[in-house]
């Protein structure tokens, strides 16, 4: 890793080899943004659905990607794809399941295509941090 400063330490992400945010969008099924959470780089998706304080009825489905394993631990009724290894492969039902979930989440993915067409989350963001959220959501009102 090359040097940073301790304030920008946090922000670095090893995977992305720079500084970076990381952005959880919550979506519901009328492809309203309800909740955008913003946290640094190097954070774990699961741990930022955790710390971002985000409220979810219990009896609400989550449908998350193949990062929020483990998700169930926190909310009850949430769904993530089956994953895939060389010592345990998907068995027919697992991939059709996987298959009917990626239909379910081609939605969010839309929306998140809107968000990327924007530049809002694809380009360098070169203002302040705090501001981020509040651009984010500014995006789905236009």
């Amino acid at each position: 890793m090359p040097f940073c400063p301790r304030q920008q330490r946090a922000w670095y992400s090893g995977k992305k080899k720079r500084h970076t945010l990381k952005t959880q969008v919550v979506i519901n099924v009328g492809h309203m943004i309800m909740c955008v959470a913003t946290a640094f780089g190097s954070m774990h998706d699961l741990t930022l659905f955790r710390h971002s304080g985000v409220r979810v009825h219990r009896e609400t489905a989550l449908i998350g990607d193949a990062e929020y394993q483990g998700i169930w631990h926190d909310h009850g009724h949430s769904i993530t794809p089956h994953k895939d290894s060389k010592a345990n492969p998907l068995t027919s039902e697992e991939r059709q399941e996987n298959r009917v979930l990626a239909s379910t989440r081609l939605r969010v993915e839309h929306v998140i295509r809107q968000l990327k067409i924007f530049r809002v989350l694809k380009d360098v963001y070169r203002h302040r941090r705090r501001r981020f959220s509040l651009r984010v959501n500014l995006q789905q009102c236009c």
